[in-house]
């Protein structure tokens, strides 16, 4: 039996598949097996697959009709039998120590359940990116704020211990989410850690789907239904159960008003305010940094999920006034003034204002308190 057991799930990535899959191959720690779920790809990823497990014994295929990430991880796992897990996806990049450094680092600290690591980042053609967020502490991760602060680990690049991937109970069905969710879990069990080397490079693609606005949203709320049940499991509360469904019913709702109406009906009235004023704040954080920008009908949800800061606390609704006022900023530089107009309310227009000037100086910033 191997010490480590690679989980790779793959759909339609001819393109990238034979460079990260040589980047596993040729780790210093050899004694893995690479197990590959192909999810029902109709490119060249199963003809490459056949060539590539005839160069290495240690590469074992899966194959499945196309039934998404969560069914084809949950796939691969029911096949892994090492003590350790790694993911990793068939568009990035590990490092030649990668997994020998994080198995170190399991081994000498059995109270650790998962471990991530640093990352460099690059786009679709290999071509490095800057100013991307970076890894934090897991242990900072803070559930019942708007937006929930999800214990972050770069999955891609995840090692766990596979009884405790098993004892959680593998993946779920969380819309967009399925990786913060199993951190989440996971965390109840034991020690997150992000280690600060960087073993590898992770591929970001303007075409994924957390890249476009549809999905954006449905990030912004299956994220936050992830801190929730989060949450519930803390007070002894029956767990939310996620169904296949309920990612297809996200998407097709299309407007983030309809999504969150769809999701609510899993909650009680005082997880549906917490989900309404946490995906609010959460597209906006998401849309900092993704290649999406919210439209007129974000930005009335979000205005009208702003009468429930009351609800949280004052830093917690400073911070949400904060991404207000920045992402007000940000749509009049872009020459979406309806956006930003119908996005702020008139007690936040002089702050937005002031930001909006103040960016062409480059002086927008986070304030201490913004997670």
């Amino acid at each position: 039996m191997s010490r480590v057991d690679v989980l790779i799930p793959v759909y339609n990535m001819a393109a990238t598949l034979d460079a990260s899959i040589d980047s596993i191959r040729r780790q210093t720690l050899a004694d893995i097996r690479i197990i590959v779920v192909d999810d029902g790809s109709t490119d060249e990823t199963p003809s490459l697959l056949a060539d590539i497990a005839k160069r290495d014994a240690r590469i074992v295929v899966a194959t499945q009709s196309n039934g998404g990430i969560v069914s084809a991880l949950n796939l691969g796992l029911s096949r892994c039998t090492a003590e350790f897990v790694a993911r990793f996806d068939a568009d990035d990049i590990a490092y030649p120590t990668r997994l020998e450094r994080q198995l170190a680092y399991m081994e000498m600290h059995p109270e650790c359940v998962a471990v991530g690591c640093a990352v460099e980042h690059m786009d679709e053609g290999g071509a490095p990116l800057h100013g991307l967020p970076q890894t934090g502490s897991p242990s900072d991760a803070i559930a019942d704020k708007a937006p929930a602060l999800e214990p972050y680990i770069v999955h891609p690049f995840l090692f766990a211990r596979r009884a405790a991937i098993e004892t959680v109970g593998g993946y779920r069905h969380v819309p967009n989410s399925e990786d913060s969710d199993l951190l989440w879990r996971l965390s109840e069990h034991g020690a997150l850690v992000n280690l600060p080397d960087v073993l590898g490079c992770y591929r970001v693609h303007t075409a994924s789907i957390s890249s476009s606005i549809i999905g954006g949203r449905v990030m912004a709320v299956g994220s936050q239904l992830g801190a929730l049940s989060a949450l519930r499991r803390r007070a002894g509360a029956p767990d939310i159960v996620f169904k296949p469904d309920l990612a297809r019913g996200l998407k097709a709702a299309s407007a983030l008003e309809r999504m969150v109406e769809e999701a609510s009906v899993l909650l009680n009235s005082d997880e549906r305010q917490r989900l309404r004023i946490a995906s609010a704040a959460k597209l906006m954080e998401l849309a900092r940094y993704r290649p999406f920008e919210i439209d007129l009908s974000d930005a009335a949800f979000i205005r009208g999920a702003l009468a429930l800061l009351a609800t949280l606390s004052r830093e917690n609704a400073k911070e949400v006034s904060w991404y207000v006022t920045v992402t007000a900023a940000r749509l009049a530089r872009k020459g979406r003034i309806r956006e930003a107009i119908a996005l702020t309310p008139p007690a936040l227009a002089p702050v937005a204002a002031a930001r909006y000037v103040a960016s062409f100086a480059g002086a927008t910033r986070r304030p201490s308190n913004a997670a």
